[in-house]
């Protein structure tokens, strides 16, 4: 896989520092990230409703890179927005991109809103060029940078290579579909509903944890609508 070219700062995934980030971007501040505390079913339920993402960090190797290469083409509904990770240590932004756009009619995003603009301005560009039309966003760009900098753990440089990553989780036209700009296209993991989407993307984070027994680096928040 080739190495981005342009290089952002890391994105901490912390409630506090991602739902600065959602309201200057111009989401609705009833809509704000909180902390997924496992995958239990009596803590499942205690992730605030309406929620309309999870976005999961874990730990990346090469392997994990090499997995999807020859994976079939699915299909996936019309309706998803889905963009390349062009940009190294931007898989924070993309994610929270992926999570929003995806769910921008249940959120009601203002088209004059930072991300609003942003989304309009992709249009019908192809999922490389909404990539490429990221690494121009200055915009957004500063944001990144203002709160990648605020984290509670020490902020790293643009250079710093970070074998975490980001993906988002979103349920869109019936079916639960797996957000990651590294990969070819979204992945359609199945039928899925508004009623039942926490517990069919717990099963999908379930799924990535079950491939690193081994690793602890695990964080899943929600975006969730609190008032």
């Amino acid at each position: 896989m080739a190495e981005p070219q342009v290089r952002w700062m890391p994105l901490e995934s912390n409630p506090e520092v991602m739902n600065k980030y959602i309201s200057l971007l111009g989401v609705p501040t009833s809509w704000q990230f909180t902390d997924v505390f496992g995958l239990d079913p009596e803590l499942l339920c205690m992730i605030p409703q309406p929620c309309c993402a999870l976005i999961l960090l874990f730990p990346i190797t090469q392997d994990y890179y090499g997995a999807f290469k020859d994976e079939p083409k699915q299909e996936v509904s019309e309706k998803l927005f889905f963009m390349k990770q062009t940009i190294r240590n931007a898989c924070g932004t993309i994610g929270v991109i992926h999570a929003v756009a995806n769910a921008r009619e249940k959120i009601g995003i203002d088209e004059t809103s930072v991300i609003g603009k942003f989304l309009v301005d992709c249009g019908k560009l192809d999922s490389s060029d909404k990539g490429k039309r990221l690494e121009t966003d200055v915009s957004i760009q500063n944001l990144h940078k203002q709160c990648a900098s605020e984290g509670q753990t020490a902020a790293l440089a643009a250079e710093a290579k970070v074998d975490l990553h980001f993906v988002a989780l979103v349920q869109v036209d019936g079916c639960l579909y797996e957000f990651d700009g590294c990969k070819p296209t979204p992945v359609n993991h199945g039928n899925s509903s508004d009623e039942t989407f926490v517990m069919d993307a717990a099963r999908v984070c379930r799924e990535f944890m079950a491939k690193n027994e081994n690793e602890l680096r695990f964080t899943i928040v929600a975006l969730s609508k609190l008032v």
